[in-house]
Protein backbone atom coordinates (compact mmCIF):
# COMPACT_ATOMS: atom_id res chain seq x y z
CA UNK A 1 0.00 0.00 0.00
CA UNK A 2 1.58 3.71 -0.70
CA UNK A 3 2.38 5.94 1.39
CA UNK A 4 -0.37 8.09 0.00
CA UNK A 5 -3.29 6.20 0.09
CA UNK A 6 -2.41 5.67 3.92
CA UNK A 7 -2.81 8.91 4.47
CA UNK A 8 -5.84 9.06 2.47
CA UNK A 9 -7.04 6.49 4.98
CA UNK A 10 -5.75 7.85 7.75
CA UNK A 11 -8.00 11.10 6.92
CA UNK A 12 -11.55 9.40 5.79
CA UNK A 13 -11.09 7.66 9.26
CA UNK A 14 -10.37 10.80 10.86
CA UNK A 15 -13.30 12.47 8.78
CA UNK A 16 -15.54 9.47 10.04
CA UNK A 17 -14.66 10.26 13.61
CA UNK A 18 -15.54 14.61 13.96
CA UNK A 19 -18.29 13.70 11.80
CA UNK A 20 -19.71 10.80 14.29
CA UNK A 21 -19.05 13.38 17.09
CA UNK A 22 -22.01 15.81 15.37
CA UNK A 23 -24.31 13.07 12.84
CA UNK A 24 -25.46 10.78 15.51
CA UNK A 25 -25.68 6.97 13.53
CA UNK A 26 -26.25 7.77 9.44
CA UNK A 27 -22.96 5.58 9.26
CA UNK A 28 -23.57 4.88 5.35
CA UNK A 29 -24.47 8.43 4.74
CA UNK A 30 -21.44 9.65 6.27
CA UNK A 31 -19.27 7.33 3.78
CA UNK A 32 -21.64 7.82 0.56
CA UNK A 33 -21.17 12.06 1.63
CA UNK A 34 -17.26 11.80 1.66
CA UNK A 35 -17.60 9.53 -1.44
CA UNK A 36 -18.72 12.03 -3.60
CA UNK A 37 -16.40 14.86 -1.70
CA UNK A 38 -13.51 12.64 -2.66
CA UNK A 39 -14.00 11.83 -6.28
CA UNK A 40 -14.60 15.41 -7.33
CA UNK A 41 -18.47 15.05 -7.80
CA UNK A 42 -21.93 16.09 -6.46
CA UNK A 43 -24.94 13.83 -4.47
CA UNK A 44 -28.60 14.43 -4.34
CA UNK A 45 -29.89 13.73 -0.69
CA UNK A 46 -33.53 12.23 -0.47
CA UNK A 47 -35.12 12.19 3.40
CA UNK A 48 -37.79 13.31 5.46
CA UNK A 49 -37.59 16.57 7.11
CA UNK A 50 -35.92 16.76 10.38
CA UNK A 51 -32.71 14.04 9.61
CA UNK A 52 -29.96 16.40 9.83
CA UNK A 53 -29.38 16.65 6.32
CA UNK A 54 -28.28 20.31 6.61
CA UNK A 55 -26.27 19.79 9.24
CA UNK A 56 -24.54 16.72 7.65
CA UNK A 57 -23.01 19.21 4.69
CA UNK A 58 -22.40 21.64 7.35
CA UNK A 59 -20.71 19.64 9.58
CA UNK A 60 -18.86 17.76 6.75
CA UNK A 61 -17.29 21.45 5.47
CA UNK A 62 -16.20 22.05 8.54
CA UNK A 63 -14.39 18.66 9.25
CA UNK A 64 -12.54 19.07 5.84
CA UNK A 65 -11.52 22.58 6.28
CA UNK A 66 -14.12 24.21 3.50
CA UNK A 67 -16.51 26.95 3.30
CA UNK A 68 -20.40 25.98 3.13
CA UNK A 69 -23.32 27.80 1.49
CA UNK A 70 -27.07 27.48 1.78
CA UNK A 71 -29.67 27.90 -0.73
CA UNK A 72 -33.45 27.65 -0.08
CA UNK A 73 -34.70 26.38 -3.25
CA UNK A 74 -38.16 28.36 -3.57
CA UNK A 75 -40.99 28.57 -6.84
CA UNK A 76 -40.35 32.40 -7.02
CA UNK A 77 -36.23 31.51 -6.98
CA UNK A 78 -34.27 33.20 -10.30
CA UNK A 79 -31.39 31.95 -11.61
CA UNK A 80 -29.44 34.78 -10.67
CA UNK A 81 -30.11 34.58 -6.91
CA UNK A 82 -27.84 31.71 -7.12
CA UNK A 83 -24.83 32.94 -9.21
CA UNK A 84 -25.06 36.63 -8.32
CA UNK A 85 -25.37 39.41 -10.95
CA UNK A 86 -24.18 43.26 -11.99
CA UNK A 87 -25.06 46.00 -10.17
CA UNK A 88 -24.58 49.90 -10.99
CA UNK A 89 -22.57 50.99 -8.16
CA UNK A 90 -23.10 55.24 -8.34
CA UNK A 91 -19.96 56.37 -6.32
CA UNK A 92 -17.31 54.17 -8.97
CA UNK A 93 -19.80 54.97 -11.53
CA UNK A 94 -18.77 51.26 -12.70
CA UNK A 95 -20.52 47.86 -12.63
CA UNK A 96 -20.00 45.32 -9.31
CA UNK A 97 -19.91 42.06 -9.08
CA UNK A 98 -22.40 40.97 -6.31
CA UNK A 99 -21.85 37.59 -5.95
CA UNK A 100 -24.22 34.59 -5.51
CA UNK A 101 -24.31 32.40 -2.61
CA UNK A 102 -23.03 29.70 -5.63
CA UNK A 103 -19.71 30.78 -4.54
CA UNK A 104 -18.82 29.08 -1.81
CA UNK A 105 -17.01 24.88 -1.64
CA UNK A 106 -19.84 23.38 -0.26
CA UNK A 107 -23.50 24.56 -1.49
CA UNK A 108 -26.08 22.73 0.18
CA UNK A 109 -29.52 23.01 -2.80
CA UNK A 110 -32.33 22.54 -0.10
CA UNK A 111 -35.17 21.40 -1.61
CA UNK A 112 -33.98 21.86 -5.21
CA UNK A 113 -37.46 20.81 -6.60
CA UNK A 114 -39.37 23.36 -5.25
CA UNK A 115 -37.87 25.64 -8.01
CA UNK A 116 -38.63 25.54 -11.80
CA UNK A 117 -36.32 24.17 -14.31
CA UNK A 118 -34.86 27.50 -15.24
CA UNK A 119 -33.58 28.25 -12.10
CA UNK A 120 -32.32 24.38 -11.35
CA UNK A 121 -30.28 24.87 -14.64
CA UNK A 122 -28.78 28.08 -12.94
CA UNK A 123 -26.16 25.16 -11.67
CA UNK A 124 -25.57 23.31 -14.43
CA UNK A 125 -22.54 24.54 -16.07
CA UNK A 126 -21.38 25.38 -11.57
CA UNK A 127 -21.51 21.64 -11.30
CA UNK A 128 -20.25 19.94 -14.82
CA UNK A 129 -17.02 22.57 -15.44
CA UNK A 130 -16.49 24.67 -11.51
CA UNK A 131 -17.28 27.40 -13.38
CA UNK A 132 -20.43 30.31 -13.43
CA UNK A 133 -20.85 32.99 -16.89
CA UNK A 134 -22.75 36.07 -15.49
CA UNK A 135 -23.25 38.77 -18.43
CA UNK A 136 -20.91 37.20 -20.46
CA UNK A 137 -17.92 36.94 -18.12
CA UNK A 138 -17.02 33.51 -17.24
CA UNK A 139 -16.09 32.99 -13.20
CA UNK A 140 -13.91 30.33 -11.64
CA UNK A 141 -15.25 28.51 -8.53
CA UNK A 142 -13.31 26.49 -6.08
CA UNK A 143 -11.76 23.67 -7.32
CA UNK A 144 -13.60 21.40 -4.11
CA UNK A 145 -16.91 22.83 -5.49
CA UNK A 146 -19.50 20.53 -4.40
CA UNK A 147 -23.31 20.72 -4.64
CA UNK A 148 -25.38 18.44 -2.18
CA UNK A 149 -28.84 18.62 -3.52
CA UNK A 150 -31.60 18.01 -1.36
CA UNK A 151 -34.97 16.41 -1.51
CA UNK A 152 -38.26 15.51 0.36
CA UNK A 153 -38.96 11.92 -0.69
CA UNK A 154 -42.93 12.15 0.29
CA UNK A 155 -44.32 15.64 -0.87
CA UNK A 156 -44.54 16.20 -4.47
CA UNK A 157 -47.17 18.91 -4.14
CA UNK A 158 -45.63 22.72 -5.32
CA UNK A 159 -42.78 20.68 -6.82
CA UNK A 160 -41.03 20.03 -10.28
CA UNK A 161 -38.96 17.00 -11.00
CA UNK A 162 -35.55 17.43 -12.13
CA UNK A 163 -34.78 17.40 -15.52
CA UNK A 164 -32.75 14.34 -16.43
CA UNK A 165 -29.52 16.02 -17.71
CA UNK A 166 -29.33 17.66 -14.02
CA UNK A 167 -30.19 14.67 -11.86
CA UNK A 168 -27.08 12.50 -14.37
CA UNK A 169 -24.88 15.16 -13.18
CA UNK A 170 -25.48 13.83 -9.07
CA UNK A 171 -22.85 10.70 -8.68
CA UNK A 172 -25.14 9.77 -5.70
CA UNK A 173 -28.12 9.17 -4.50
CA UNK A 174 -28.01 9.21 -0.42
CA UNK A 175 -30.92 8.32 1.11
CA UNK A 176 -31.15 9.04 4.93
CA UNK A 177 -33.84 7.09 6.75
CA UNK A 178 -34.79 7.65 10.71
CA UNK A 179 -32.39 6.61 12.68
CA UNK A 180 -32.67 3.63 15.30
CA UNK A 181 -34.52 4.15 18.50
CA UNK A 182 -30.71 3.27 20.87
CA UNK A 183 -29.24 6.09 18.40
CA UNK A 184 -32.43 8.48 19.06
CA UNK A 185 -32.38 8.13 22.66
CA UNK A 186 -28.46 9.24 22.48
CA UNK A 187 -29.87 12.32 21.04
CA UNK A 188 -32.57 12.97 22.88
CA UNK A 189 -30.54 12.69 26.31
CA UNK A 190 -27.91 15.31 24.53
CA UNK A 191 -30.49 17.67 24.09
CA UNK A 192 -30.87 17.62 28.01
CA UNK A 193 -27.83 19.53 28.22
CA UNK A 194 -25.19 21.61 26.65
CA UNK A 195 -24.01 19.07 23.97
CA UNK A 196 -27.10 19.42 21.28
CA UNK A 197 -25.22 18.42 17.57
CA UNK A 198 -26.52 21.82 16.43
CA UNK A 199 -24.59 23.58 19.08
CA UNK A 200 -20.96 21.96 18.94
CA UNK A 201 -19.64 23.12 15.77
CA UNK A 202 -17.12 25.78 16.76
CA UNK A 203 -16.61 25.18 19.97
CA UNK A 204 -13.61 23.06 20.45
CA UNK A 205 -15.84 19.45 20.77
CA UNK A 206 -15.38 18.91 16.43
CA UNK A 207 -11.95 19.91 14.74
CA UNK A 208 -11.04 20.54 11.42
CA UNK A 209 -8.97 17.17 10.17
CA UNK A 210 -7.47 19.25 6.83
CA UNK A 211 -7.81 21.76 4.75
CA UNK A 212 -9.41 23.01 1.42
CA UNK A 213 -5.73 22.74 -0.11
CA UNK A 214 -5.09 19.23 1.10
CA UNK A 215 -8.33 18.02 -0.17
CA UNK A 216 -7.11 18.48 -3.86
CA UNK A 217 -3.81 16.86 -3.23
CA UNK A 218 -5.77 14.06 -1.72
CA UNK A 219 -7.86 13.66 -4.48
CA UNK A 220 -5.26 12.58 -6.54
CA UNK A 221 -3.90 10.04 -4.13
CA UNK A 222 -7.21 7.73 -5.31
CA UNK A 223 -4.65 6.97 -8.48
CA UNK A 224 -2.75 4.53 -6.94
CA UNK A 225 -6.06 2.43 -5.59
CA UNK A 226 -6.11 -0.12 -8.35
CA UNK A 227 -8.85 -1.48 -10.40
CA UNK A 228 -8.04 -4.42 -12.78
CA UNK A 229 -9.47 -4.45 -16.20
CA UNK A 230 -11.87 -7.16 -15.53
CA UNK A 231 -13.48 -4.89 -13.19
CA UNK A 232 -13.83 -2.27 -15.01
CA UNK A 233 -15.44 -4.55 -17.78
CA UNK A 234 -18.11 -5.64 -14.77
CA UNK A 235 -18.96 -2.19 -14.11
CA UNK A 236 -19.45 -1.11 -17.84
CA UNK A 237 -21.35 -4.76 -18.31
CA UNK A 238 -23.77 -3.58 -15.07
CA UNK A 239 -24.35 0.17 -16.98
CA UNK A 240 -25.04 -1.65 -19.68
CA UNK A 241 -27.42 -3.89 -18.81
CA UNK A 242 -30.03 -1.05 -17.59
CA UNK A 243 -30.03 0.19 -21.27
CA UNK A 244 -31.36 -3.86 -22.36
CA UNK A 245 -33.58 -4.60 -19.41
CA UNK A 246 -36.92 -5.22 -20.25
CA UNK A 247 -38.44 -3.41 -16.96
CA UNK A 248 -36.51 0.17 -17.80
CA UNK A 249 -37.79 2.76 -19.88
CA UNK A 250 -34.45 4.98 -20.01
CA UNK A 251 -30.96 3.36 -19.05
CA UNK A 252 -27.81 4.95 -17.32
CA UNK A 253 -25.18 7.08 -19.32
CA UNK A 254 -21.42 6.86 -19.76
CA UNK A 255 -21.44 9.67 -16.90
CA UNK A 256 -23.03 6.45 -14.62
CA UNK A 257 -19.97 4.11 -15.60
CA UNK A 258 -17.67 7.32 -15.21
CA UNK A 259 -19.53 7.16 -11.60
CA UNK A 260 -19.24 3.88 -10.39
CA UNK A 261 -15.75 3.57 -11.34
CA UNK A 262 -14.78 6.69 -9.04
CA UNK A 263 -17.09 5.38 -6.34
CA UNK A 264 -15.63 2.41 -5.96
CA UNK A 265 -12.23 3.64 -5.50
CA UNK A 266 -13.16 5.84 -2.28
CA UNK A 267 -15.26 3.05 -1.21
CA UNK A 268 -12.41 0.49 -1.14
CA UNK A 269 -10.19 3.27 0.24
CA UNK A 270 -12.93 3.42 3.47
CA UNK A 271 -12.89 -0.16 3.88
CA UNK A 272 -8.69 0.42 3.90
CA UNK A 273 -7.88 -1.38 1.14
CA UNK A 274 -6.04 0.12 -2.05
CA UNK A 275 -7.79 -2.12 -4.50
CA UNK A 276 -11.20 -2.38 -5.75
CA UNK A 277 -12.90 -5.59 -5.56
CA UNK A 278 -16.42 -6.72 -6.58
CA UNK A 279 -18.48 -5.97 -3.61
CA UNK A 280 -17.51 -2.04 -3.92
CA UNK A 281 -19.02 -2.53 -7.08
CA UNK A 282 -22.06 -4.09 -6.07
CA UNK A 283 -22.29 -2.04 -2.78
CA UNK A 284 -22.24 1.34 -4.61
CA UNK A 285 -24.20 0.24 -8.08
CA UNK A 286 -27.77 1.59 -6.70
CA UNK A 287 -26.28 4.96 -5.13
CA UNK A 288 -24.94 5.40 -8.43
CA UNK A 289 -27.75 4.37 -10.56
CA UNK A 290 -30.85 4.52 -8.83
CA UNK A 291 -31.84 8.30 -9.70
CA UNK A 292 -30.29 7.72 -13.50
CA UNK A 293 -32.82 4.84 -14.60
CA UNK A 294 -36.38 5.06 -15.77
CA UNK A 295 -38.81 2.30 -15.04
CA UNK A 296 -41.28 1.45 -17.28
CA UNK A 297 -44.94 2.40 -16.64
CA UNK A 298 -46.25 -0.57 -15.89
CA UNK A 299 -43.37 -1.93 -13.64
CA UNK A 300 -44.08 1.66 -11.48
CA UNK A 301 -47.84 0.43 -11.40
CA UNK A 302 -47.07 -2.90 -10.04
CA UNK A 303 -44.80 -1.26 -7.41
CA UNK A 304 -41.48 -2.05 -8.58
CA UNK A 305 -38.16 -0.15 -7.02
CA UNK A 306 -35.42 0.93 -8.84
CA UNK A 307 -33.26 -0.48 -6.55
CA UNK A 308 -34.96 -3.68 -6.85
CA UNK A 309 -34.70 -3.82 -11.11
CA UNK A 310 -30.45 -2.84 -10.04
CA UNK A 311 -30.54 -5.91 -7.38
CA UNK A 312 -31.84 -8.42 -10.11
CA UNK A 313 -29.41 -6.90 -13.01
CA UNK A 314 -26.10 -7.39 -10.18
CA UNK A 315 -27.28 -11.38 -9.97
CA UNK A 316 -27.63 -11.54 -14.05
CA UNK A 317 -24.20 -10.01 -14.74
CA UNK A 318 -21.09 -12.68 -14.48
CA UNK A 319 -19.16 -11.57 -11.35
CA UNK A 320 -15.49 -11.27 -12.52
CA UNK A 321 -12.80 -13.88 -10.50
Amino acid sequence: MTEHVEHLQDVLQRARDEVGKVIIGHRHVVDQAMIAIFSGQHALVEGVPGVAKTLLVRTLAYVLGCDFGRIQFTPDLMPTDITGTNVFNLQSNAFTLVKGPVFTTFLLADEINRAPAKTQSALLQAMQERKVTIDRTTHDLSENFTVFATQNPIEYEGTYPLPEAQKDRFMLKIRMDYMEKDEELILAKLMLGDDAPESTLGKGHVRPVITKDVLVQLRGSLQSVAVRDELAAYVVDIVRATRTSESILVGAGPRATQSLILACRVHATLAGRDFVSPDDIKAMAVSVLEHRIILRPEHEIEGVSVAEVVGHILQEVSVPR
